[in-house]
């Protein structure tokens, strides 16, 4: 049988020492099906974007178990787990991340020449144009509008064709036009290409273009169906 794209049980993480440790993630248990789209939202400190970057191995956990198509991220090292996420895993943070000495171009070949790929700039090249960036390609970030430096983080995530995205707000730094593009983006790539995405955002308009939500509250989910959107006449 298939493994699920994502499968979370029994997870517990705790940051900090002594007085200062806080609990984020309370005994987290969740299954995510390949080609779902599902999006977490909760208040500022419940936990949702520390679940996202455990979902990414970029979080260890304190306890039990993370599997992404089957594969135990909890209990790889860290060479196994950076060699797993950068062929399998693509991530899109709310602050873009890119390098600001490379261009555009640059930046979305990086992770496909740290794997070793012999095609890596024509693969950019590719992954630019389906973004709607391929006459931007020799820019450097600071050339480029909040919204291009996202299309080209979006590119970059899905350059190695990951058949997990991770978006962390990422429309937070964008305004409402300029947002609604990237939405378009998000919902496209990915599911023309079999992916699973997995989000945390604040707004209700990203929120509902997913499968399904889970809210957190003080590190524990609470899943719920996203509401239907209307049909326009």
């Amino acid at each position: 049988m298939t493994p699920p794209a994502v499968a979370l049980r029994a997870l517990d993480l705790s940051l900090g020492k002594g007085a200062a440790r806080v609990h984020i993630l309370r005994n987290v248990s969740l299954t995510i099906a390949r080609g779902e789209a599902v999006g977490i939202v909760g208040a500022s400190g419940s936990g949702k974007s520390t679940l996202l970057m455990t979902m990414a191995g970029l979080e260890r956990p304190d306890g039990g178990a993370i599997e992404v198509d089957g594969e135990p991220l909890h209990a790889m090292s860290e060479d196994a787990l950076a060699r797993f996420r950068g062929a399998r895993i693509g991530i899109v943070f709310q602050s873009f991340h890119l390098i600001p000495t490379m261009t555009a171009l640059e930046n979305v070949a990086a992770p496909l020449e740290l794997a070793g790929a012999k095609d890596a700039l024509a693969r950019a090249a590719e992954e630019l144009q389906q973004v709607g960036l391929g006459a931007r390609r020799s820019h450097y970030p600071g050339q480029l509008s909040g919204g291009e430096q996202q299309r080209v983080a979006l590119a970059r995530a899905l350059a190695p064709r990951p058949s997990l995205l991770i978006a962390d707000e990422p429309t937070g730094n964008l305004d409402e036009a300029t947002g609604r593009a990237i939405i378009d983006l998000l919902f496209d790539l990915p599911v023309r290409r079999g992916s699973t995405l997995v989000l945390v955002t604040h707004d209700p308009a990203l929120a509902a273009r997913c499968d399904r939500t889970i809210r957190m509250h003080s590190g524990v989910v609470e899943e719920r169906p996203c509401a239907p959107q209307p049909v326009l006449a």
